[in-house]
């Protein structure tokens, strides 16, 4: 029978257990290369800061992967809508570095224009419009792709529905700040991304700790599910005031909101860990449109 414990694994239970792994694996990804990293550099105010280190091609590429594996599980109901966003939101984490104060990073001196006291420094500009126009047209190739399959009857119709009015408003609101207030957008996409981000990731969490299944199963599942959205929660809201709180290194140098950022990204690989044990014999996706 399928999903019984005696049966081989079929070649669509291997592909998406091994989705799920890959986000979770790029979590690790991330951690190696700022590990590799912090010899040179350093402990800096936050991970986002090793965008600017030679960890920027292993940091870009874990989560450009992690949106590709959220679009290929997405799923359905709820859950799917709330992946589908944050397939749509996290390529902007990586595209779009944090600001930064000068000489935060080792290697980074220049000064902030108009006398700003952070910000992205002018030697990255070329390099995130570069990835802003590549992420918007990328972006609505697949919402035209989308649209395409809605018209031909081969998605569910109304999460697909829901999902693509979710991109047009996102890919919109990134067009629309970086075209008319470029240096709002330059400030704030990373965090709003990151937080946003982080968010639907506990979101996805509060719907499998209510779903049927995970009611009606161990209850440790459901605990755990609920364990990491709250954490998640606490670790979001809470790390505007990690600098004022946490943890201070001898120098007097302040890590709260790289403390939080860590925290954050292990909840987020233990999630995907859960998701691969629970569903580590579910073969059904359920994405074709049915009747």
């Amino acid at each position: 029978m399928p999903g019984d414990r005696t049966t081989p694994s079929t070649s669509l239970q291997r592909t998406y257990r091994y989705l799920r792994l890959a986000i979770a694996g790029a979590v690790v990804v991330v951690f190696t290369a700022v590990g590799v990293a912090m010899p040179a550099v350093g402990i800096l105010p936050s991970l986002s800061h090793y965008y600017y280190t030679s960890a920027n091609t292993m940091f870009v590429g874990a989560l450009l992967t992690v949106s590709v594996c959220f679009f290929a599980l997405s799923g359905r109901g709820v859950e799917r809508a709330l992946l589908d966003a944050a397939a749509v939101v996290a390529p902007l984490v990586a595209i779009v570095p944090t600001v930064i104060a000068p000489g935060s990073v080792p290697g980074i001196s220049e000064g902030c224009p108009d006398g700003a006291e952070v910000c992205i420094p002018v030697a990255f500009d070329a390099g995130v419009d570069n990835g802003v126009v590549t992420y918007l047209v990328v972006a609505s190739v697949v919402v035209v792709i989308a649209l395409a399959l809605l018209a031909a009857g081969e998605v569910e119709r109304a999460g697909t529905a829901l999902s693509l009015g979710v991109a047009v408003v996102v890919l919109a609101a990134v067009w629309l700040t970086w075209w008319l207030a470029r240096d709002a957008f330059l400030r704030w996409a990373h965090v709003a991304a990151a937080v946003g981000f982080f968010a639907l990731i506990g979101a996805v969490a509060v719907v499998n700790a209510i779903a049927p299944e995970v009611r009606s199963g161990p209850p440790w599942l459901r605990a755990s599910y609920v364990a990491i959205a709250v954490a998640l929660a606490l670790v979001v809201v809470g790390m505007p005031l990690y600098g004022s709180l946490h943890v201070r290194a001898p120098g007097g140098d302040v890590y709260g909101v790289f403390v939080g950022e860590v925290l954050a990204l292990l909840l987020f690989a233990a999630f995907w860990v859960l998701q691969s044990v629970q569903y580590w014999r579910a073969d059904d996706p359920a994405i074709i449109a049915r009747g």
